[in-house]
């Protein structure tokens, strides 16, 4: 896991310690991406409502395998 951490936080994807709404994911792809993260929380739910149920399975993965700032 320690690895999967290292190669997400070398690409700049972790999850901010502020500007969190429920576990940071949003704000750290919005950072990583250079939008804002309320943007992204729209883009994700849209994204995300084209394969319906698919939200349970990736928002709490990239919940984990994102590493905390």
């Amino acid at each position: 896991m320690g690895s999967v951490h290292t190669a997400m936080q070398r690409q700049g994807l972790v999850r901010p310690r502020s500007g969190r709404l429920l576990g940071g994911v949003c704000a750290g792809l919005g950072r990583r991406f250079g939008i804002s993260p309320v943007l992204a929380r729209i883009l994700f739910i849209a994204i995300l409502l084209v394969i319906p149920g698919s939200q349970f399975l990736v928002y709490p993965l990239l919940w984990v395998l994102m590493p905390s700032e």
